[in-house]
Order: structure tokens, then C-alpha cells, then sequence
């Protein structure tokens, strides 16, 4: 599994512009608001969610975006969907609760989590997620973070959260 030191690694030697911010462990978005005006760019909510079926989703959304799980797994054929368990976060992604995050699924070498990505956070030149650890925050060009995605061999689904549809998918 890689460590937050590893993957700021693989940024720096693929070039990757980006700004590291440390600070206090942040767990929810409501500790997070503290270091705005601080960070610039969207910042983001990370859903890590399971279907009875055993299938695994990744939603990065805008921190505001109000996500109704029954009617987003509905409208993209999820499945029922709910909040997997944290055994999931650290045996997919090796990462634990309070530090969900898509750079997390460079751990998940079977490809088997699908990523859905806000069109919102698409479009803002910045974006912030943690760098597997909520004791940081990387703060990237969204262009960048998907040319990084992509390079790393993960597919992304952009999706609206308003009209609750894929809009684009990045492989």
C-alpha cells in the first residue's frame, strides 16, 4: 500500500504542479471549513460506498453537494447503496475514516472501486483532497489531478449531482 510520502513522491517525479498543506487531523468537512480563505480551490466530501452486492463506489463531490444516496444509486444503477464499513477503507484503499480520498485507489490494484468524480470539481481550475492522510491537504489543478488519474490507470465517471447523471467518463 502506498504511504502519503510515497505518493507525494510519485507527484514530484512525474512533475505535478501542487501545493501541500499540513495541519491538525481534519474528520469531517465541518473541521475542514477552519482552513478556508487559507487553501484555495474546491474543496472536496469523499463518500466510500458499498451495494449489497458487494460492488465498491468512490464519490468526490464539492463540500456543499448534498448527495441522497437512494436516489443517486437509483439514477446510476448502483444498487442500494450505503456508507461502507471502515474494514473496507483500509483493506481497498489502506487508508482509515477521516482520510478518504481518490488518490486512496492508487492502492486499490484490482480496479475494482468505481470512481465518480462531481462535474463541479471538474470545473474549478484547483481542487484539494487529502494525500492519504487527514493530516494534510494537496491542492491541484483539476486537469492535472485527472491527467494523474489516468496515468495511474483509474477511470473516472464525472457525474452531476443536480441532475444525477454521468456526463463524461475518463479511461
Amino acid at each position: 500500500m502506498l504511504t502519503p510520502n510515497e505518493l507525494i513522491k510519485l507527484l514530484d517525479n512525474r512533475d505535478y504542479d501542487y501545493d501541500l498543506h499540513e495541519h491538525n487531523a481534519l474528520y469531517t468537512v465541518e473541521d475542514s471549513n477552519k482552513l478556508r480563505g487559507e487553501i484555495k480551490g474546491l474543496h472536496s466530501k469523499n463518500l466510500f460506498l458499498k451495494n449489497k452486492k458487494d460492488k465498491f463506489f468512490l464519490f468526490s463531490c464539492e463540500e456543499f453537494t448534498e448527495v441522497n444516496l437512494k436516489t443517486i444509486s437509483k439514477s446510476l444503477n448502483l444498487g442500494n447503496v450505503s456508507f461502507a464499513k471502515k474494514e473496507y477503507l483500509l483493506e481497498l484503499l489502506g487508508i482509515t475514516p477521516g482520510s478518504v480520498t481518490p488518490f486512496a485507489l492508487l492502492n486499490n490494484m484490482k480496479n475494482n472501486i468505481d470512481f465518480y468524480l462531481e462535474d463541479k470539481m471538474l470545473e474549478s481550475e484547483y481542487i484539494n483532497f487529502h494525500p492519504l492522510t487527514n493530516k494534510a491537504t494537496v491542492t491541484i489543478k483539476s486537469s492535472e489531478f485527472v491527467e494523474f488519474m489516468i496515468e495511474n490507470k483509474k477511470k473516472i465517471h464525472i457525474f452531476s449531482a443536480s441532475n444525477e447523471t454521468i456526463v463524461k467518463i475518463y479511461e
